[in-house]
């Protein structure tokens, strides 16, 4: 009972403050994209065996690279659908754009750092030789819109740190050509590996700049157009970075209702609230998630349908887009296809009902609602 209240008290203070439109809009942002997860079932299995325990980790469990049963049965549910402007659910699919070059990072001793385009990754993956195509399909159909959430999904610096020890599992995974583990301990110095643009001390952070103007320039090499909006790994990044961003092109923040600061800044995760519309000192909009669709996340007896209806009713009773936070995660059937068709189950059920509570709900991207707020007041 008291859960419950908090969670309806925190969806309150979620929406109350800023930007505010008469429209219902239902944004779907999704992050992971392009980034290599668990690699195969098999690999999946010989680390069970070695006492390392993935079956914890949800990631480890269900996420691997998109392959091409999984986007053909992603596109074929959201095409199911058409709001009253004619438009299908879109993905805003928030798009890594590339993956360590294992091969060379071995050659170097593991000391320098090596990429590859998330492209050139799919080629080598069973059954992702022709994902990208359908990548284009999605874009071209209006339902899959890649933005930016960073060139890795990988803190480099501390990974590179961590390979020095042959020993450990971070090499272990590194041989069986993956890095996120995501297990307990897994932090070194309170920092993640997955967390791209976390800090231990502040001079890194010009590594940052420079990792997101190459990130952006991969980024438009790959799909043709430059990002309008950006989302950290991990919800961490640090505020100077808005203005290497605004020099790149981006308009717009997604993010939570919180960011975190990178941990140089204090001894403890210190964290900065902002609301929808809001503006960096760089001038972009920030685009705040207030509606939850993790089925891949949750107990198998949550009910994930029902609690995101209820954080979308709140966001449209405050006069708040309802922008949902649903990761790669929960579309992938590669390593268990139980976890994709049960998935599109509930997302289908998820946009029946919110066109049956409210039929003039219009489906926009993340950028699309960018558009209609910036050079608002919030």
């Amino acid at each position: 009972m008291l859960q419950s209240i908090r969670r309806r008290i925190a969806r309150h203070l979620v929406n109350y403050r800023g930007w505010h439109t008469n429209k219902k809009i239902v944004v779907i942002e999704s992050d992971d994209w392009g980034s290599i997860r668990m690699p195969s079932q098999q690999v999946y299995e010989a680390f069970l065996k070695k006492g390392v325990p993935v079956d914890q980790s949800p990631y480890c469990r269900y996420d691997s690279l998109a392959g091409e049963e999984d986007l053909e049965a992603l596109f074929e549910t959201l095409l199911k659908f058409k709001d009253r402007n004619g438009n299908s659910p879109v993905i805003t699919a928030n798009t890594i754009v590339a993956n360590p070059d294992f091969e060379q990072i071995r050659s170097s001793g593991f000391t320098e750092y090596a990429y590859e385009p998330f492209t050139e990754t799919l080629k080598r993956y069973p059954g992702r030789k022709k994902s990208f195509r359908l990548w284009q399909q999605g874009m071209e159909a209006g339902i899959f819109r890649p933005q930016f959430h960073g060139r890795e999904h990988l803190n480099v610096p501390l990974w590179l740190h961590n390979l020095q020890y042959a020993n450990s599992f971070y090499r272990e995974a590194f041989e069986s050509q993956f890095w996120g583990l995501d297990l307990n301990g897994e932090e070194t110095e309170h920092r993640s590996i997955q967390a791209a643009f976390d800090a231990a001390r502040k001079e890194e952070l010009k590594g940052h700049e420079s990792v997101i103007s190459d990130g952006v320039r991969l980024f438009r090499e790959i799909f043709g157009f430059l990002p309008d909006s950006f989302i950290a790994p991990n919800y961490i990044w640090d505020p100077s970075l808005h203005e290497v961003l605004r020099q790149t092109g981006v308009k717009y923040i997604q993010g939570m209702k919180y960011q975190k600061l990178p941990i140089y800044r204090s001894n403890r995760r210190k964290m900065v609230r902002h609301y929808a519309g809001e503006r960096s000192q760089s001038g972009q909009a920030f685009l705040i998630r207030n509606s939850v669709f993790e089925p891949s996340l949750k107990a198998a007896n949550y009910d994930v349908v029902g609690s995101c209806l209820k954080d979308i009713a709140n966001a449209f009773f405050w006069k708040k887009p309802a922008v949902i936070t649903s990761h790669r995660i929960n579309y992938i059937g590669y390593l268990k296809e139980e976890n994709r068709s049960e998935n599109l189950k509930k997302i289908q059920e998820l946009i029946r009902k919110i066109q049956n509570l409210w039929p003039e709900a219009e489906f926009l991207s993340s950028d699309q609602l960018g558009e209609q707020l910036y050079g608002q007041s919030a």
